[in-house]
């Protein structure tokens, strides 16, 4: 991101904007991430904040602000995992002694391989195949093993039986059986209804793992491009310095030679000893924020890293709302593991009603009886039943009933999210059109204020009026170069979000950040 002038106004940090409420991203996310995607772990998801202008000199807000309300304005991913996880990673290696370049590629590469959100949703999928393979369990046939040695000794007065001249202690005697048992459902609608259920959870859990890598990349891009604009302020606020030193020894000047009163010398020391705070504050949040993003890839904390993307403003035009949201609709994730989680419902309303169906199952043994493995002959036996329920009306219209109200959820939920993509890809592209007016209309007021602030300092100079004019000058131009700054930040948030909207962050993300 570059400043087309040297002079601007921090406000502590980009994502430090309450008042000025930097532009909505899109619609309302998780994730994540998301979900995180997704806010910082554990951490409660962040309402939406309203769209507004670029940030003022004076206008500032938490660095958590700007990554959380871009996680909630980005669609629910659906995982379990909370959107905060996305903000963590599982740190492998150690830091090296050097400073490594890291460009917004190799960051986002570095997130996906090691991305808490992403890790802890495939765990999520593997657990979803786990409940999977044990419902697919009850229609594949079991069978069980059995070795068994037993000794023996009946006291048959005990059980009442005597006999005269008969002793009632029998024994001990041992029997040795070697038996495998064979148990199979030949007909079992409900437990295939369960099967299938479980079979479209994993599907829902496999695309949400999928679209975990958006938020992946939506929260690693968010944070590169907050870095790249914490540096460019950084540039921006020591270029400030060096004008607010050069009004001070023209201040200074001026006393001296006896043209300009001790008031003068003050307000510019003043100004220049602000200019020295901005830039302490400056430094410090970008270092803060540079550890943010190491935390999101999995680079050590103490690993020393250049950013060697800028990434420009490019415009993005030609994105028509309704065909980016067909687009949108056949590549979400997160809205296709809905369409699943639907599909799984509907299985579990089939499969509640079928528990007053019959069951048909077949059980059955072989093995070798006898005394010894040596004195012993093969034993069977089969069984063919079937069972059904007579009388449980209250238990089946219950499960019924339960089902019933789990499928409407999840199809209202579907349809609501449908109409959630379509709004996330709308606001986006809003937002990246707004976005692109305050580039234009922000670069013009830096142009506009530095010219004021040469005008200024030459009266001065001239002993025509005193410094108050120059230092107001200063603190608009500081104000125009941070508010030039913070556009810059938000169209390319915007666009990053789009791509994210259209189910294409981990794709495509270079083309709408690049421009198309």
């Amino acid at each position: 991101m570059h400043c087309p002038s040297s002079k601007g106004k921090d406000t502590g940090n980009i994502k430090h904007m309450t008042k000025c409420k930097p532009a909505r991203v899109a619609g309302s996310i998780a994730v994540a991430l998301a979900a995180c995607l997704l806010g910082a772990t554990g951490k409660a998801q962040a309402p939406n904040t309203p769209a507004s202008g670029a940030s003022t000199a004076t206008e500032s807000s938490p660095v958590a602000g700007a990554q959380q309300q871009l996680y909630t304005a980005s669609g629910e991913n659906g995982a379990k995992t909370t959107q905060g996880s996305f903000a963590g990673s599982v740190v492998t290696g150690k830091a090296t002694s050097g400073v490594i370049d890291l460009s917004l590629d190799d960051a986002v590469q570095r997130g996906l391989r090691q991305n808490l959100g992403l890790i802890l949703q495939s765990s999520a999928e593997k657990n979803a195949s786990g409940q999977r393979l044990e419902e697919l369990q009850a229609l594949l046939p079991t069978v069980t093993g059995t070795a068994a040695i037993e000794v023996q000794q009946i006291n048959l007065a005990a059980f009442g039986l005597k006999f005269p001249g008969l002793n009632p202690i029998v024994g001990p005697f041992q029997t040795v059986d070697f038996r495998a048992y064979l148990t199979q459902n030949l007909v079992n609608v409900s437990a295939l209804q369960n099967y299938l259920a479980a079979k479209h959870n994993f599907n829902a859990a496999h695309l949400t793992a999928q679209d975990a890598r958006d938020l992946v990349v939506l929260t690693v891009g968010n944070g590169y491009l907050l870095c790249i604009a914490d540096s460019a302020r950084i540039d921006a606020v020591t270029a400030e310095l060096a004008t607010s030193k050069l009004s001070l020894d023209q201040a200074n000047a001026a006393h001296d030679a006896g043209t300009s009163p001790k008031l003068d010398v003050l307000r510019a020391q003043v100004d220049y000893q602000n200019e020295q705070q901005r830039l302490i504050s400056a430094k410090n949040e970008f270092e803060k924020d540079k550890l943010a993003l190491a935390r999101a890839i999995g680079l050590p904390l103490d690993q020393q890293f250049n950013l060697t993307d800028k990434v420009p403003f490019a415009a993005l035009n030609g994105v028509d709302p309704q065909t980016a949201f067909a687009q949108a609709l056949k590549t979400r994730k997160d809205l296709q593991a809905s369409e699943e989680q639907v599909k799984a419902a509907e299985a579990e309303k089939k499969s509640a009603w079928a528990y007053q169906l019959p069951v048909a199952s077949f059980s059955g043994d072989f093995g070798d009886l006898g005394t010894t493995p040596g004195h012993s002959h093969g034993t069977y036996s089969a069984t063919g039943q079937i069972t059904a329920p007579i009388l449980q009306i209250a238990k089946t219209r219950g499960q019924e009933q339960v089902a019933g109200a789990q499928y409407d959820e999840a199809r209202a939920k579907l349809a609501d999210q449908t109409q959630q993509v379509n709004q996330d890809v709308r606001d986006s592209l809003l937002d990246i059109q707004a976005a692109e007016k305050l580039v234009d209309a922000t670069r013009s007021n830096v142009e506009l204020a530095k010219e004021a602030l040469d005008e200024a300092q030459q009266r001065f100079h001239a002993g025509v009026s005193d410094n108050l004019a120059v230092s107001e000058a200063q603190a608009q131009t500081e104000q125009a170069n941070d508010q030039y700054i913070s556009a810059l930040y938000q169209h390319n948030v915007a666009k990053l979000a789009l791509a994210r909207a259209l189910g294409a962050a981990q794709t495509n993300y270079k083309d709408y950040l690049g421009g198309k």
